[in-house]
């Protein structure tokens, strides 16, 4: 029998980073009944969310944590060198470790044989399943209704709109399920396949195997969470890959108000919403054409006038619904998209 899973989130130097510790922000907020502490030394002794920050793992310990969960999404998904001794001590103290970046503590043979010492389980988040292939084409013939998020960025909402919407959903009493993409998502939903670590053949392979486990689920709305962007220079592959892959009926672009490059790369100039709007729907699959139905805002760094202001400027700028699902609400866009969805 397994063990109830109560976390202690190692977040070490990025607990308050919205980029490099989104991970640790998205399971708090979304499983808040889990996380019992959060692991970082440059902020011990202060709480977040309501859950306590810690120094050490012993430090954590009089919380009862049963598993340590990787709270941090760095660049190229390699652990700091630093953290080899943290995860010794976190496998030390006969915690499991969730583990979300790209580097497999379960495939490190010290940590493995530690582990298999102190009677702990390593499990990676990202590791892909066995038997990834190309789609089948059932991911045309289901009959749930399919909204993907997409953005014009990296980490700027399309996790949390999608669970936003979820749970709008979910509250309206509709066979609503969240289709976790990516290594934060399945720290959330206990479930999904993290496609930027697939082969790159097989990522709309992997993405069409995520719906059609959403519609086994029961899901009669699936809200597939977005990766990477169209635009971004790094991460475009896996954003085709997943569009392709889960045939969306429609999109929610996601959009962090006040952001003028891509990756805060001068080189790479953000384009209009307008222009944002029309690629997406230009970049869907041939056989499953979608418009976006709504933009979801990331209004975090107005306050709450001008949020409103940029909301109103969106919708005047592309005729589409916008809002901003988390500060005010899902249920507008929840409206639209069901009513585009018909």
């Amino acid at each position: 029998m397994s063990r109830p899973r109560r976390l202690l989130i190692l977040a070490e130097g990025h607990s308050a980073d919205p980029h490099y510790g989104k991970t640790a922000r998205g399971v708090v907020r979304y499983r808040r009944e889990q996380v019992v502490a959060i692991l970082d030394s440059e902020r011990a002794g202060e709480m977040q969310d309501g859950v306590p920050i810690v120094a050490s793992v012993d430090d954590a310990l009089c919380f009862n944590p049963t598993t340590a969960l990787v709270g941090v999404a760095t660049q190229g998904g390699r652990f700091p060198s630093a953290w080899r001794e943290l995860l010794k001590s976190t496998i030390a103290k006969g915690l499991d470790i969730e583990n979300g970046l790209h580097e497999f503590i379960s495939e490190d043979p010290e940590l493995v044989q530690l582990a298999a010492r102190h009677h702990v389980e390593l499990r990676d988040l990202r590791k892909p399943p066995p038997g990834l292939n190309v789609p089948t084409g059932e991911n045309l013939t289901h009959q749930a209704k399919v909204v993907l998020t997409v953005g014009s960025d990296c980490a700027i909402g399309k996790m949390t709109v999608a669970l936003e919407l979820d749970a709008e959903a979910r509250r309206r009493g509709i066979a609503s399920e969240f289709i976790p993409t990516g290594q934060t998502g399945i720290a959330i939903a206990g479930w999904g396949i993290s496609v930027d670590a697939v082969v790159a053949d097989f990522i709309a392979g992997a993405a069409e195997r995520l719906v059609l486990e959403g519609v086994a689920r029961g899901g009669e709305l699936l809200w597939v969470e977005g990766q990477g962007s169209l635009l971004h220079p790094g991460y475009s592959g896996v954003t085709l890959g997943l569009v392709h892959g889960s045939a969306p009926h429609a999109f929610v672009l996601c959009h962090l108000v006040g952001q003028a490059f891509v990756d805060d790369d001068e080189r790479f100039p953000m384009p209009s919403l307008g222009e944002l709007v029309e690629l997406h729907e230009r970049c869907a699959l041939l056989a499953r054409p979608a418009k976006v139905s709504a933009i979801a805002l990331n209004t975090r760094t107005l306050d709450e006038t001008a949020a409103r202001a940029a909301i109103l400027a969106a919708e005047a700028e592309t005729g589409l619904l916008a809002d901003d699902p988390v500060r005010f609400g899902a249920g507008r866009i929840t409206n639209i998209a069901l009513e585009t969805l018909g």
